[in-house]
């Protein structure tokens, strides 16, 4: 059957465009069960005998929920036990248009075969399709064919099984919904109903998502909040400058304060500072929210002062936030840097996702509503109802925030699931993948399906249409146990008496193709996070640590630059070809240094690393000359003992020459490669560029440098840079590095963007008008696209159209974006929980440190021989503080007698603070300079350290 309809559109122009859309139905749409044969389905999917026991229901039966319960109850659907499914086709238009996360895990679910989920296109079916009704809405259309469709089921059921005790059962929470299938004599519950009803489990009614009734239910009568503005409301206050759109960033060290970052372009507001309770307005990080600006008079300072929320007791809270909130008051209106200040009018989006964290169990026995302390500080503590706490305590669970009413302190929520005991290796490392938002499951076998078959060999066809560069002395200079190696190098002397220089960058996209399941998981992962002991790949370890990876004295498919050279390292020539190379060495980087300065070996390896070394010196001198920035970050090696996986040794790492060497010409490769496909691509072509920060951001550097009679110039890269290498001091040689480290604070985020969505490609810190990444392909998939890319551009491959559209380009370098900044977060996550675990059986360090931040109430000290940052807190809650007098001019803090300026150098104690077991931290002391009632005394002795086993 055919319906169609036709519609009349006027266009721009003033003519009349006639549309017509036609819907087909079809008879033989099956019903997807075992027991009907009539559908003469060969592979049936709903299955009678393994359906799931009910107190209401004692006989078998399907589910049908309806869209609100996918929407909002998706953690109990998709738990082991929920079977036997029918997803209507309805349900699942509603939830792809309403929620893309719940949409994907609904496929996901009924891509699972264990759970037997079917979908039913009950709107292409004869039978179930209705025709929207005059004055009816698309919401009570929808409703009405989820019931219609649920009423076929059960009538086709009855029929097939001759009468039989198999039915379906429709699940809905809307009241009217309930009542209009009841009338239509369909087997109906309210999802909290029939999950309560399951016999023998229990731990499911954990997992119910809150509805607003029961949120009001347990929620006191108290007003905490205002009341948020509806949708119009703030819509049209936005459109007529009453409200500004942003998204609230929550303060990591100040629960009771936070910014929303603008997202009008050319507002000369960029960001609003809300303090107070009352103003953040249940706002939660990365919210989309509405503000409205207070007057001039009524702006504040971001505090300095650090404040956690400590307190597991509502009333007591309240207390505590009161005294906090007016003292943020009063040291905010100390300063002169007044903020555009205001208050939160409403959510336009919420970014809600299950959240990782430990339970506080309530004092009160036999309680079930518990506070539930998420592992990132930026989250409020949620209240969520469990009959399993006991059980629940010392453990790392996830949790959904269900909403959050105006007359509660904290959001409520459920229980999603457990991860584990909490400290536990495996568990911590989970919690940080999922925290940090880092794809870490398995490769479907979808995605290993497109993996080449091995043994794999280069083809004949291969060696035809590439490089054959088999011959040269290329080698790869590496970190020590680095197996996915991205990139070789080879330099030899020409002829003429100038220099061929290559890289080789492994070609990744020759084993990726556009479009495939293995593309689009690369293309979502966007890069491999290495994070202490563990590596996540974004492509399959066939590929990552064999196929692709450039190893030593086996063949390998490369993608080469070749530059021709003279000696003072001017490009005289560039080549772009798709090769074959044998990598004659696979080293690290101290044996790399070793050859070079070994003056007994001249083999043809050693004199290519050589020639390499020279030139890389001059590249670098010459775009340190031109304004790039030298910058430090302090960053930490760990020993793992091999047996307990535990770091029994940590360093900073020690750079080299040919550290500097190998990055020179990494540089190079990719400047050469942005120039060539914006040439060729000017729409198109996937750059990276590094924007110049605002003034404002150099202001602390200004005041460290300006503390030692020493001024920093920040107009331009190269004056920047210029001052940074004159910032010396000869009796304080470690002066510069500082110096380095806080100017890398000061910095902005790199980001890719498409060339014709952007006309700002200046890379700041390389002082280059144009860069990408063409280098690291195993492990960024941006530099895939970079080499499709560039192999277009050389004829050397075909290209597709979504490389060629700049809009589908702009929202890939988006995700790229999301995920390596994530990946970034989640691997200092790995570096700090490994530094407790190695502090752990330490006892107490006694270590010299510099201030690196001073705050209102604490100093921030790096200890440069761990590359550790901590925080030396002059309040305690346990005992009289000393007196603080704070100046943020400085800035300088003065405790009691003695003031404490940005890169002073003090004695620490070190230690791991384990009192929270979710938030261990590294606790410091002051032990000099000594301050009577603040210092603490040295430890009598110190415990006998492990001697470290070897490295292995």
């Amino acid at each position: 059957m055919l319906k169609s309809k036709t519609f009349v559109k006027k266009t721009r122009s003033g003519g009349v465009l006639k549309i017509v859309r036609e819907h087909y139905l079809r008879d033989d749409i099956w019903c997807g069960s075992e027991v009907c044969k009539e559908c003469k389905d060969e592979a049936p999917v709903l299955q009678e005998d393994s359906c799931i026991e009910s107190n209401l229901c004692s006989y078998p039966h399907y589910l049908i929920p309806d869209t609100n319960v996918v929407l909002h109850q998706l953690d109990i659907l998709v738990d082991p036990l929920i079977r036997n499914v029918i997803i209507l086709q309805t349900v699942l238009q509603e939830v792809r248009h309403r929620s893309a996360t719940v949409y994907k895990r609904i496929k996901d679910a009924i891509h699972e075969k264990d759970k037997h989920f079917y979908t039913f296109t009950n709107e292409h079916h004869r039978e179930t399709f209705i025709e929207r009704e005059q004055g009816e809405s698309a919401n009570d259309r929808n409703d009405r064919a989820i019931r219609v469709a649920a009423k076929w089921y059960t009538d086709h059921l009855t029929k097939v099984t001759d009468g039989g005790p198999l039915k379906v059962v429709l699940l809905t929470n809307d009241r009217a919904n309930k009542e209009k299938a009841e009338q239509y004599g369909l087997t109906v519950y309210r999802c909290e109903e029939y999950i309560k009803s399951l016999i023998g489990n229990p731990e499911l009614v954990d997992r119910l998502a809150l509805t607003p009734d029961d949120q009001n239910e347990i929620t006191g009568s108290k007003l905490l909040f205002p009341e948020h503005l509806p949708l119009s409301r703030i819509q049209t206050g936005i459109k007529n400058g009453m409200f500004l759109q942003g998204t609230f960033h929550a303060n990591r060290d100040n629960y009771l304060e936070g910014t929303v970052f603008i997202h009008r372009e050319g507002s000369d507001i960029n960001e609003v500072l809300l303090q107070g309770l009352k103003n953040l307005n249940r706002a939660v990080h990365q919210d989309v929210v509405a503000v409205e600006l207070f007057p001039k008079e009524q702006w504040f300072a971001p505090s300095s002062v650090v404040l956690q929320d400590e307190n597991p007791n509502d009333e007591e809270a309240e207390e505590d936030e009161t005294e906090a909130e007016n003292k943020l008051k009063s040291v905010a209106s100390e300063s002169s840097a007044l903020k555009p200040t205001g208050r939160v009018v409403g959510i336009i989006k919420r970014n809600w996702r299950p959240f990782c964290g430990m339970l506080s169990q309530s004092q009160i026995k036999e309680a079930t509503r518990h506070l539930f302390t998420p592992a990132d500080r930026r989250i409020p503590r949620i209240r969520i109802e469990t009959r399993q706490a006991a059980t629940l305590i010392g453990q790392r669970i996830m949790v959904a925030i269900d909403g959050w009413p105006k007359n509660s302190r904290y959001p409520n929520g459920h229980f999603v699931k457990n991860l584990g005991t909490a400290g536990d290796k495996e568990t911590e490392t989970e919690v940080l993948l999922l925290e940090h938002d880092v794809p870490h499951q398995p490769f479907s076998q979808a995605v290993l399906s497109f993996l080449p078959k091995m043994p794999w060999s280069i083809t004949e066809e291969e060696l035809k249409v590439r490089a054959d560069l088999r011959h040269l002395f290329v080698c790869s200079v590496d970190p020590p146990g680095c197996t996915d190696i991205d990139d070789a190098l080879h330099c030899r002397e020409l002829e003429n008496g100038n220099l061929e220089v290559g890289v080789h960058i492994a070609d990744v996209s020759h084993f990726i193709r556009p479009g495939n399941a293995l593309d689009q998981e690369a293309a979502s992962r966007g890069t491999t996070v290495y994070l202490c002991g563990k590596r996540i790949d974004m492509v399959p370890e066939l590929l990552s640590s064999n196929l692709c990876s450039l190893r030593s004295n086996v063949e390998r498919l490369a993608f080469s630059c070749i530059w021709e050279m003279n000696h003072n390292a001017e490009i005289i020539k560039t080549h772009f070809t798709k090769s074959i190379i044998n990598s004659k060495a696979s080293l690290t980087y101290a044996e790399a240094q070793m050859r070079i300065d070994d003056t007994t070996m001249n083999d043809d390896i050693t004199k290519s690393l050589r020639g390499l070394n020279k030139l890389a010196k001059i590249l670098k001198g010459r775009r340190i000359d031109k304004g790039a920035l030298t910058l430090s970050s302090p960053e930490v090696r760990f020993h793992i003992d091999s047996e307990t996986h535990d770091p029994i040794d940590l360093q900073t790492k020690e750079l080299m020459e040919t550290n500097s060497m190998v990055e020179e010409f990494m540089l190079l490769a990719n400047i050469s490669v942005a120039q060539k496909i914006y040439d060729e691509f000017s729409e198109c072509a996937l750059l990276r560029k590094h924007p110049a920060p605002p003034p404002s951001n150099y202001d602390i550097l200004i005041k460290a440098a300006k503390s030692r009679d020493l001024d920093i110039h920040t107009d331009s890269a190269k004056a920047l840079a210029d001052s940074l290498n004159n910032a010396t001091l000869e009796s304080f040689p470690y002066f510069n590095t500082l110096l380095r480290i806080l100017a890398t604070r000061c910095m902005m985020q790199a980001v890719y963007f498409c060339s014709g969505m952007d006309n700002d490609f200046h890379h700041y810190g390389l002082a280059s008008p144009i860069y990408t990444h063409f280098t690291s392909p195993i492990r960024r998939y941006s530099d895939i696209i970079v080499h499709r890319l560039l192999a277009v551009a050389i004829n050397a491959d075909s290209t597709y159209p979504d490389l060629m559209d700049k809009h589908k380009q702009s929202a890939l370098c988006s995700n790229l974006n999301y995920r390596h900044k994530m990946a970034q977060y989640a691997q200092r996550a790995s570096v700090a929980f490994h530094t407790q675990l190695f502090f752990k059986n330490k006892g107490i360090i006694n270590e010299e440190g510099f201030i690196l931040f001073v705050r209102k109430n604490a100093i921030i000290v790096l200890i440069p021989k761990f590359g550790l940052e901590g925080t030396v807190l002059f309040e305690n809650k346990d005992k009289p503080s000393p007196h603080l007098n704070f100046d943020s001019e400085g800035p300088t803090l003065k405790v009691e007698e003695h003031a404490f300026h940005i890169f002073d150098k003090v004695k620490v104690t070190i230690s791991l603070d384990a009192s929270n077991i979710q938030h261990q931290k590294i606790r410091m002391a002051l032990i000099e300079p000594v301050i009577p009632g603040v210092s603490v005394p040295v430890p009598e002795s110190e415990p006998p350290s492990k001697k470290p086993k070897l490295d292995r």
